[in-house]
């Protein structure tokens, strides 16, 4: 088989591959061997028909015709292998030769996967949290266990932040005249402050007294803002307020749309969190340590277990969205539409394990289907521009992949799914997936170059003591140990969507 290939306008190669006739001739004779086997001829046995009959009986044209057929993926597929030509979408082939007699000849039109231009890629600088422990995070943890033994006291005073209230809560639509309607809990116990009923629960209940009857609407759609005068430019500052004043009486006067929802609260009793004193007394109640400094010893090394896995992880998620952002070519339609496949049979199949679907999905959120559809395409055009990128370090950085190298990713896969290193190279291997292995080695390399060159500094500007994020504090206990891989978790889940977007080769 011969093949050239030939470079074309925008990402797209052709080529043009040629098999000479003693080659076809074997996929001829394996059409005619299926053939026998699926014709009836009278006299013959199934698989027993000769080949002169068959090419007497349907005709060596039909017979040519399903060999080209059946036989053109494989030899294209060869060609892409041969010449390592990245094809992203399918091909359009145009047979050129050899349909009635002689070398078989067909062109492949193929749109590949482009490089893109990465302009500063080796002098970016991301902001992170800081893997620095503060006493007041240390204090933070011992108040929330000190909230754990707290007691509530009845207080004489309006509602604040932090009090808990006993109310009636009930939630419906405006203008509903049916009791059985809506939603309604009594004798709730509410922090103040929380947010789990919203914030505008919170804002009505600031300064409530025992007794008080409160009723609002909170209106979930939007409301649009007063549109700014282009003419005006140079007045823009002082308009500001005037504007958002406007804005505000306009959407004062509307009717509440169908996203609306009433609250009508009454406050039973307000109470304050009285905590306890932090007394070795309590400490040994409230843990497994006799001591305050015991206590406080243990929180500082799970949080700091925790925050310089945080920060390791955010500096990765980090360094890989930033390069992405480097990436001004708008990313091919077909890895961006794959990835829209993609990412939407994720979230059919995280939901079904709910039992949802996504009608109860997009109802549930208040989205419409283009808006979800809109939102994917925002996610996996990031996360196409992000593979692309992390291609395109990977050959600037002359980055390789050793046999050693996939041999140990062939082992994590292993590992990950419980089976042997030689079942998964088996299986990867028949399904032509070696290819795609090598190539997320490569990324995970190139993610690697840019963490370590990658400039990092905590949000207050400061540069990041990166021994910090490479040595681990030790850790004495399976749960410090497990927190830390929860951070981990946590903060990588957007660097390991985007590591797997786009990934065929």
């Amino acid at each position: 088989m011969e093949t050239i290939v030939e470079s074309l306008e925008g990402n797209k190669v052709k080529l043009s591959v040629t098999i000479d006739e003693q080659e076809f001739e074997k996929a001829l004779d394996a059409t005619y061997r299926k053939m026998a086997r699926e014709v009836r001829i009278p006299g013959f046995r199934p698989g027993k028909v000769p080949r002169r009959i068959l090419e007497a009986r349907l005709g060596k044209e039909t017979a040519r015709a399903e060999a080209i057929r059946g036989s053109l993926p494989d030899y294209y597929s060869e060609a892409l292998r041969e010449h390592d030509v990245d094809a992203i979408a399918p091909p359009q082939i145009d047979i050129t030769g050899g349909e009635h007699d002689g070398p078989v000849s067909f062109d492949a039109i193929i749109e590949v996967r482009p490089q893109v231009q990465l302009a500063g890629y080796g002098g970016l600088r991301v902001t992170i949290p800081s893997p620095i422990l503060t006493p007041d995070e240390v204090q933070a943890q011992i108040d929330r266990l000190r909230n754990n033994f707290g007691e509530l006291v009845p207080v004489d005073r309006p509602v604040q932040d932090g009090d808990h209230v006993t109310i009636d809560l009930k939630v419906n639509r405006p203008g509903e005249t049916d009791p059985n309607r809506g939603t309604s809990n009594e004798d709730l116990l509410y922090e103040v402050g929380s947010g789990s009923y919203g914030t505008q629960l919170d804002e009505h209940l600031q300064g409530a007294v025992a007794g008080d009857a409160i009723q609002f609407i909170v209106d979930l759609a939007p409301r649009p803002t007063a549109p700014a005068n282009p003419n005006d430019a140079g007045d823009a500052a002082a308009t500001d307020e005037t504007d958002e004043t406007e804005a505000a009486e306009a959407a004062a006067t509307q009717a509440p749309s169908d996203r609306a929802l009433n609250y009508e609260v009454t406050v039973k009793d307000v109470k304050e969190m009285i905590l306890p004193e932090v007394t070795d007394d309590w400490a040994s109640e409230a843990s497994e340590f006799d001591t305050v400094a015991e206590l406080e010893a243990d929180i500082e090394k799970r949080l700091t277990v925790t925050k310089r896995a945080q920060a390791q992880a955010a500096l990765r998620s980090q360094a890989i969205e930033a390069v992405a952002d480097l990436v001004q070519e708008d990313p091919p339609e077909a890895l961006v539409n794959e990835e829209i496949t993609h990412r939407a049979h994720e979230l059919e199949n995280a939901l079904r394990q709910q039992g949802l679907n996504i009608g109860q999905y997009l109802s549930a959120t208040g989205r419409t289907q283009q808006q979800l559809i809109d939102e994917l395409r925002v996610q996996a055009t990031q996360a196409v521009k992000a593979d692309l990128a992390l291609r395109a370090v990977a050959d600037l950085e002359d980055i390789e992949v050793t046999d050693a190298d996939v041999d140990a990713e062939i082992g994590r896969l292993a590992d990950r799914f419980e089976s042997t290193p030689d079942q998964v190279r088996e299986q990867l291997e028949s399904t032509e997936q070696m290819a795609a292995v090598r190539s997320d080695v490569r990324k995970g390399k190139a993610i690697e170059w840019l963490v370590d060159h990658i400039e990092a500094v905590d949000p207050e500007g400061k540069d990041i003591d990166r021994a910090l994020l490479d040595e681990a504090p030790e850790s004495d206990t399976d749960e410090a140990a497990h927190d830390a891989d929860a951070a981990t978790d946590a903060a990588t889940t957007d660097a390991e969507a985007t590591d797997e977007s786009a990934d065929g080769e």
